[in-house]
């Protein structure tokens, strides 16, 4: 069941300007946004479908028709770059501000933790923040008291629960906000950035909590730049893009997309003649998997391989190493695989290629640095003098999934698994006694 439905939803700002300047004017504008009608004091023409990002003067649009529905129970990650459009989708959801065009549907209530303090009276003590606030929601006094010991104990905060919230620190504001936020049982929970004001003890026991109340069958959006917490918490995404929405789908999928959206390396495969110190030079490179070149999903029961061809330029006595680095998606460094020390090379084109086994890295995207380097074998340091002709870091990408066929290693259960890598290894189970 759908518990938000959003529906060809704009949202207009004007730069530097409150309102109109006038009180009819403002009168105007809100009229005719209550029977769906044009603005008559906007200075934007409607715009076209396809057309790209519109600024005119002092107008623009902070979202383009977006279109989304988020499901009971879902944990829902929402990322992109500073100004995409995030921080502002929240806001409509939380109905602290009223879109330009389009509907939002919602069922149930919401409980939102956009900014440090928001929803709190600063002269309030800790306690009447908590009263009040689940006011707010719609709980009766009675409903509170029952939840009030736990949501003391869950911030941490206790000697500090009658003392006036202007005296707080960002993060005791921050722990009182989410414990108050996750225990009067809103059915839909917003979070913005705000919880890495917290430590990371905090943040762990917030982590814990959300999905405790997923679990529940409670709906949560969860706004964060930390892609490693994202992929934990979140089984969907969506990705913004200047107000637009650019990927949905698999968490996995939109981390990988978030990341081709802010590099300049595209990425299953690429081409390029100028990465080269004049010894050795970077041709192309590419991900393989079941005699596909160029493929951006591998699974994970199948090979992966990794393959660049690079041009040896200069006949030297060195050792040419061919070499890859590969990182998760949140940058993570997962390993760096050197091919074996090979005599020295005639001059000509080489093919490299490494073959990742199956069962070795787990289900999430990823991305490889390509290298060359060479040993100088007569350097007086044992360990050789190493000379990088050139690396690229993230210069490819790929992303694992699990085809999720039951066999006898998951016992037909469908799962995450957590970890960088997952290995089939060898078991002995025996009984003893």
């Amino acid at each position: 069941m759908n518990v938000i439905q959003i529906e060809n939803l704009w949202k207009e700002y004007r730069l530097g300007v409150i309102s109109h300047g006038t009180l009819s004017r403002d009168l105007q504008s809100w009229w005719a946004r209550l029977r769906g009608k044009e603005d008559p004091n906007s200075k934007l023409q409607p715009m076209l479908a396809g057309q790209e990002k519109q600024i005119e003067g002092d107008h623009f649009w902070a979202l383009r028709d977006i279109n989304l529905e988020v499901k009971e129970g879902e944990m829902l990650g929402i990322i992109g770059r500073n100004g995409a459009g995030k921080s502002t989708l929240l806001k409509l959801l939380s109905r602290i501000t009223a879109p330009t065009k389009g509907q939002i549907k919602v069922k149930g209530r919401i409980a939102s933790l956009l900014e440090v303090g928001t929803g709190f009276h600063p002269e309030l003590t800790g306690r009447e923040n908590i009263f009040m606030n689940g006011a707010i929601l719609g709980m009766s006094k009675k409903e509170i008291k029952s939840k009030l010991d736990e949501i003391v104990d869950f911030s941490g905060i206790e000697q500090f629960i009658d003392t006036p919230v202007k005296r707080y620190s960002s993060g005791m504001y921050v722990r009182l906000a989410f414990a108050v936020a996750a225990h009067l049982e809103p059915e839909i929970l917003v979070i913005d950035e705000v919880l890495a004001v917290g430590d990371a003890d905090f943040q762990k026991k917030c982590i814990g909590k959300m999905g405790e109340v997923t679990q529940e069958g409670r709906t949560v959006l969860f706004v964060s730049h930390s892609m490693s917490m994202i992929s934990t918490l979140c089984e969907k995404g969506v990705l913004l893009i200047d107000g637009k929405v650019a990927k949905y789908g698999q968490i996995s999928d939109v981390v990988l997309a978030y990341y081709e959206s802010i590099s300049d390396t595209k990425r299953t495969s690429v081409q390029a003649e100028f990465f080269s110190d004049g010894s050795c030079r970077f041709v192309s490179a590419a991900i393989a998997s079941k005699n596909k070149i160029d493929t951006r999903e591998v699974d994970l029961g199948s090979e992966i391989k990794i393959i660049m061809i690079y041009d040896l330029l200069k006949e030297t006595e060195n050792l040419y190493i061919p070499n890859y680095h590969i990182f998760t998606a949140e940058g993570q460094y997962v390993c760096c695989v050197n091919s074996p020390r090979v005599k020295p090379m005639k001059l000509g084109r080489y093919r490299a290629q490494c073959v990742i086994p199956p069962f070795l890295l787990n289900e999430g995207a990823y991305t490889v640095g390509v290298a060359v380097t060479s040993l100088d074998l007569y350097c007086s340091d044992l360990r050789g003098q190493q000379t990088v002709h050139f690396y690229e870091k993230d210069i490819l990408s790929f992303n694992v999934v699990d085809s999720k066929i039951p066999d006898d290693w998951n016992y037909g259960v469908i799962m995450t698994v957590p970890g960088v890598v997952r290995p089939r290894l060898s078991w002995t189970i025996e009984k003893t006694a």
